[in-house]
């Protein structure tokens, strides 16, 4: 079986607010499908956290490199992508262009095999996993309103992230932190994302341990890119000395940028995005480094459905995940499957046994998020 072609599918109309500054309007592109088909008119589907246009130039840089290739080697051929552009790649669109190919093509082989992902990579560990609703935090009164809302949704646990947080004073954090327990109660798992990857972030280490301490008296499950993600000495400082587990590494690309950071124990969680550090065959290789060095793995995943169905497919081989996160709402989460994602009534998601990705996705529902596709044959 041979790729054929590739189609890259920038959607629009529904983008979540990303929590930069500026903010994100609906229309606004940060996130593209991509279709790798193949001469036994079986497809594969991938998504990359970058816009249209970024992944559109790389997979025209790439094609060359995928025409005619095998559809069933995802690894081989994923990593023959990176070492063949290395000198325009090493991270970057290029990187998540492969990540998009790479799961495409690992859900190919798993509708050939008849088998979901997951026991191709490895085996399944678990059938269900808890999902975390990922939302932004805002005025206080908005956030209690916010949070009454997903666990409406069935959601048994929560992350908030970004502004407000961090860019007023301590008192105000509190404030957020406090309304938020107080909303949801003592049952529900809450985890803080501080967003120290957005621009000009004005904090280091001694704000991210005293703040660390605040959001223990809270009972926060993790402390959430505390720091900006180039400042690993920084993490590893207050790894050691947090009362609450560090995690990050969500903009990290390619093993290779993982490796300090696992064996420097610079996060108790390692958080890898599967669409963009390098797919489905550059995440299992993460995920053992850090499973060798007792860094716990959760999936980061501020995507799609086809990203969330990767993430769990991820989650049933890894031995020790706990929580998968869940973009909440995101229509292009909820509205593109054709059997669209459930929670059960304990908060959890069964993982999709289905072959390949274990989920299908909706023409009718593509095309009015991608009017046009990019088609390369």
């Amino acid at each position: 079986m041979i790729v054929t072609g590739i189609d890259v599918c920038p959607l629009t109309g529904a983008t979540v607010d990303g929590g930069w500054p500026q903010g994100h309007e609906p229309q606004e592109n940060l996130h593209a499908l991509v279709v790798v088909h193949t001469d036994a008119d079986i497809i594969g589907y991938g998504s990359c956290f970058t816009s249209g246009k970024l992944v559109t130039g790389a997979v025209e840089l790439l094609w060359p490199l995928l025409k005619n290739e095998s559809a069933l080697e995802p690894e081989r051929i994923s990593e023959k992508l990176h070492q063949s552009t290395f000198w325009q790649g090493r991270g970057g669109a290029v990187t998540h262009a492969i990540s998009g190919i790479d799961i495409a093509l690992w859900d190919i082989m798993g509708k050939a095999c008849d088998q979901p992902v997951s026991r191709l990579l490895g085996g399944n560990y678990r059938d269900r996993i808890k999902p975390y609703g990922s939302i932004l935090f805002d005025e206080p009164d908005a956030l209690a309103r916010n949070l009454e809302s997903v666990v409406g949704r069935g959601f048994r646990a929560i992350k908030m992230g970004w502004r407000p947080f961090g860019r007023r004073d301590r008192k105000f954090d509190e404030l957020l932190v406090r309304t938020a327990r107080q909303t949801v109660g003592d049952d529900i798992d809450l985890m803080v994302d501080a967003g120290g990857s957005e621009q000009f972030w004005p904090h280091g280490t001694n704000w991210a341990r005293n703040t660390a301490t605040m959001l223990a008296d809270y009972n926060i499950v993790w402390f959430e890119e505390a720091l900006p993600p180039d400042d690993i000495d920084g993490f590893v400082e207050l790894t050691r000395s947090s009362p609450v587990p560090i995690s990050g590494g969500e903009v990290l690309t390619r093993r290779q940028s993982f490796q300090p950071w696992l064996t420097g124990r610079a996060v108790d969680i390692i958080q890898p995005d599967v669409t963009k550090c390098g797919g489905l065959s550059e995440f299992r290789r993460i995920a053992q480094m850090a499973q060798d060095h007792n860094i716990q793995v959760v999936p980061h995943g501020w995507n799609t459905a086809i990203g969330l169905a990767a993430d769990l497919q991820i989650s049933a081989f890894l031995p020790n995940a706990t929580y998968v996160e869940y973009l909440t709402p995101c229509a292009y989460i909820d509205e593109l499957p054709t059997q669209p994602f459930q929670l059960n009534e304990d908060g959890y998601l069964d993982i999709p046994q289905a072959p390949g990705l274990g989920i299908e996705i909706d023409d009718d529902r593509l095309r009015r998020f991608c009017p046009d596709r990019i088609k390369f044959r």
